[in-house]
């Protein structure tokens, strides 16, 4: 790879971390080790071409252009937690992925015929997995508790923000959304 090339891959891998909270290489390496897939497996879940994925995996190009790409890596990195803390099984997540596959996506702040109350009010889960979502992307669940461990002895209260949203179940969430507001 000649220096123009090198500087190209650095600015895409620079350009993904902004957009996505950490280069797309290393996040899918993790999607792949934490779900058990190997490269073909994660495009077609994502509904990307093999070459496509390799191609962000490598810092060839930036940006998931479809919008529905970037939910379905969104809903693996939950899944992914969700594997890691033991609420989901690998036999539940197999079929989950399928699930996750089948969607046809679309914006998320579009969407609004389940996400939202009649008055166009988010609802509490959708705000809660929007703040798991963005938590997720920032660091894995392993990071984010033993950063809530470090906080704990002085900061307490953020320490079980931290566990709850960072590494807990979205059902755990919203009570403690609930419990907190008002």
């Amino acid at each position: 790879m000649d220096a123009v090339q090198q500087e190209a891959t650095a600015r895409a891998r620079e350009l993904q971390r902004s957009w996505y909270g950490e280069p797309l290489g290393a996040l899918f390496r993790r999607l792949i080790d934490d779900l058990g897939l190997n490269q073909a497996r994660l495009a077609a879940v994502l509904g990307l071409s093999a070459p496509m994925l390799s191609q962000l995996m490598s810092g060839q190009r930036a940006k998931i252009g479809n919008p529905a790409v970037v939910q379905r890596v969104q809903a693996l990195q939950e899944l992914a937690g969700q594997v890691a803390d033991g609420s989901v099984s690998a036999a539940e997540a197999t079929d989950r992925m399928d699930e996750i596959k089948k969607t046809q996506g679309g914006s998320v702040l579009i969407n609004t015929a389940q996400t939202s109350t009649s008055s166009g009010a988010p609802t509490v889960k959708r705000v809660v997995r929007e703040i798991q979502s963005l938590l997720r992307s920032v660091a894995a669940a392993g990071d984010i508790i033993d950063a809530a461990d470090t906080l704990a002895p002085t900061h307490p209260e953020l320490a079980e923000f931290l566990r709850v949203y960072g590494a807990g179940r979205t059902g755990d969430a919203v009570s403690h959304y609930e419990a907190h507001q008002g």
